[in-house]
């Protein structure tokens, strides 16, 4: 990546010029960067697909926001940057009581993990998940939802610091995958009947254990690759587990229609405000220090969320 000087945008009919507050730094981000398999990009190109800022000019279309209002967005490649037009139906407002960079931090990762917690598992009252990486951005935010859905947290991480940023959202079963033997805790905790749903973010590392935590019918959620991407598979391997249910969702599937978009973000929006959901911001970087940024996330070192800051 190089940090360049580009000409402010003008927003067509249809978009809205923002003046950027806050970038968030996503392992798609990095997956982008490296051209991995289904995320080949047309180069030269901005990385960055999440943001907050205020609204700097309107396109002659839009309608339903005005200058100087807080937005958010989601899914609009080109965020590390001053200046975004981003189109207006990815767009929401953030709400007066929401400060600018939680919103920018928590759009991404927060609307994942209630697409995980509420539509791909949707965690009822006596659950038990298994929730790999809990200190990290996604999996903090998402132990915090399966536990107001009434569900039962077992977290895994991989040191003490991170072990103790989860135990301060309150859960309880916390196991330390670079000492312990998850497979074997898990089935310890749960008197060997296994977890209802695992939430599996870490990929090639942790996916085969994670298969044989789950209990007969249960659901294995593969939804990111930090330490690479799952080989393929035999499938016959869910019969002989149990009849299990795999599955590996995406944001944009969740975020299809402007009503959904919205609905989800005001769900977050609300449990932040009313102090149900607490958004961690680990470190906050310039727009010049985004490869360190890159460097830090890929290393596994870090917790909570990675902001540009303009």
């Amino acid at each position: 990546m190089r940090y360049v000087d580009v000409e402010i945008p003008s927003p067509s009919p249809t978009q809205v010029l923002i003046k950027v507050a806050a970038a968030g730094v996503n392992f798609i981000d990095i997956y982008q960067r490296m051209g991995l398999p289904s995320y080949n990009m047309v180069l030269p190109y901005t990385p960055g697909l999440e943001g907050a800022g205020i609204i700097e000019e309107l396109g002659s279309e839009v309608a339903g926001f005005k200058k100087g209002q807080k937005v958010a967005w989601v899914s609009t490649l080109g965020s590390y940057t001053e200046y975004h037009a981003v189109e207006a139906d990815k767009l929401v407002l953030v709400p007066d009581d929401i400060d600018i960079e939680i919103s920018g931090a928590v759009m991404l990762q927060g609307i994942t993990a209630h697409y995980l917690s509420h539509s791909t598992y949707p965690i009822k009252p006596g659950d038990v998940a298994l929730i790999h990486a809990a200190a990290g951005g996604t999996g903090r935010l998402l132990a915090q939802m399966v536990r107001s859905l009434g569900g039962e947290v077992i977290a895994t991480t991989s040191s003490d610091a991170k072990a103790k940023i989860i135990k301060d959202i309150g859960v309880t079963h916390i196991i330390r995958y670079d000492k312990e033997d998850f497979l074997a805790q898990v089935k310890e905790i749960t008197g060997g009947k296994g977890v209802d749903v695992v939430y599996d973010g870490v990929g090639a590392k942790t996916f085969d254990q994670s298969l044989q935590c789950a209990k007969p019918r249960g659901m294995m959620v593969l939804y990111g690759a930090a330490s690479g991407a799952v080989p393929p598979f035999e499938l016959q391997r869910l019969n002989a587990a149990g009849s299990l249910f795999i599955t590996r969702p995406t944001v944009a599937h969740h975020i299809a229609t402007k009503e959904e978009y919205r609905q989800r973000c005001a769900d977050i929006f609300a449990a932040i405000a009313q102090n149900r959901l607490d958004v961690r911001i680990g470190k906050r970087y310039g727009l010049m220090e985004a490869p360190q940024s890159h460097d830090d996330l890929f290393s596994g070192q870090t917790t909570g969320k990675l902001l540009l800051i303009p």
